[in-house]
């Protein structure tokens, strides 16, 4: 059975940071395109960032220079470093697994607020 379980999330002022951590379990982890994707309230659901078996990264234009992505095969676990945070980064926050023909797997949630 796969398992992804994110952590990381909490308050943090607008330029603060956080890291966010999502282990996997269950899974050939290494052959997966991983990622997250986060929902604000009222809107819809939004890709963040990507990171491909090859560790080719993709972000969303609102995060570029500002939030990084990493995996660590070896520890079966896919981060995102978040720095510089703004209001509107505030969601909840999941990661995902990818692989041509499975379906999607993915985490709980955790939840991100930046306020002051």
């Amino acid at each position: 059975q796969v398992l992804l379980v994110e952590s990381g999330g909490g308050l943090v002022q607008p330029g603060g940071s956080l890291r966010l951590s999502c282990a996997a379990s269950g899974m050939l982890f290494s052959i997966y395109t991983l990622g997250w994707y986060r929902q604000a309230p009222g809107k819809q659901r939004e890709l963040v960032a990507v990171i491909t078996s090859s560790r080719s990264t993709k972000y969303v234009d609102s995060v570029k220079g500002r939030f990084t992505i990493s995996r660590d095969n070896a520890k079966n676990t896919v981060a995102l470093q978040m720095d510089s945070l703004k209001p509107e980064d505030t969601a909840v926050y999941y990661c995902f697994a990818a692989r041509p023909g499975e379906s999607n797997y993915w985490g709980q949630g955790t939840q991100v607020t930046v306020s002051s």
